[in-house]
């Protein structure tokens, strides 16, 4: 049996509406394997995205307790959250968030210095993950030189730079076709056998549930079936 990288206990997430309380989660208790490919999955205003938001440390918990590494993410404070984003986990984006005036290697390589890896061993990182892409040939390219599924490609290759625990992707194949999303999921699968990474993903793509190691269905905030 894997190890539980993190788990969710009772998580609930409530935004303040009409002075009343608006519960985008009600309650969600989730483990997350180490290794694995997790998806969450469930309709637009599901709670998915808030749900990832949560286990990235990018928001807090109205209720409950999310455990990163066996240790409390939710009772430390703001700089150790940062510390650990920058450094345990890695993001991918729907809207891909390249920085256009960078080409695909220095978009890379940003991460690398953000995250203090050691500059003699960055060029050399850069190359790894761009080659594990499938972009070797492209890595000079400015991003509006390079199509939608390979921008997303290099965001991948961005967000595992660092070596991080775990990659966070909200809907990375939203934006693409059924061909070039299949081709993205299969380049998380091959980076958990290959580097061990465990990779949540969220999807409203019922047909990417098969590919998944474990799915949590998601619906009106909680969570109404898990595969």
């Amino acid at each position: 049996m894997k190890k539980i990288l993190m788990e969710t206990k009772d998580v609930k997430r409530g935004f303040p509406m009409g002075g009343d309380t608006f519960w985008a989660l009600k309650g969600l208790t989730m483990n997350i394997a180490q290794g694995e490919l997790t998806m969450l999955q469930g309709r637009s205003g599901s709670g998915k995205t808030t749900m990832m938001n949560m286990l990235g440390a990018l928001d807090y918990p109205t209720q409950g307790d999310i455990l990163f590494s066996g240790s409390s993410i939710t009772k430390i404070s703001d700089k150790k959250r940062d510390n650990i984003r920058s450094k345990e986990m890695g993001f991918v984006f729907q809207s891909v968030a390249l920085v256009g005036m960078m080409t695909a290697f220095e978009n890379v390589e940003f991460i690398l210095r953000i995250s203090g890896y050691p500059a003699t061993e960055r060029k050399k990182r850069v190359e790894a993950c761009l080659e594990k892409v499938g972009l070797a040939a492209r890595m000079y390219h400015m991003p509006s030189e390079l199509s939608g599924g390979e921008q997303q490609r290099v965001a991948i290759a961005r967000a595992i730079a660092h070596h991080p625990k775990i990659v966070f992707a909200d809907e990375p194949t939203a934006q693409l076709d059924t061909a070039v999303s299949l081709q993205v999921v299969k380049i998380f699968k091959d980076l958990i056998e290959q580097e061990g990474t465990t990779v949540v993903m969220t999807t409203h793509d019922p047909g990417l549930m098969e590919i998944a190691d474990k799915v949590y269905e998601l619906e009106d905030g909680m969570i109404i079936n898990e595969l």
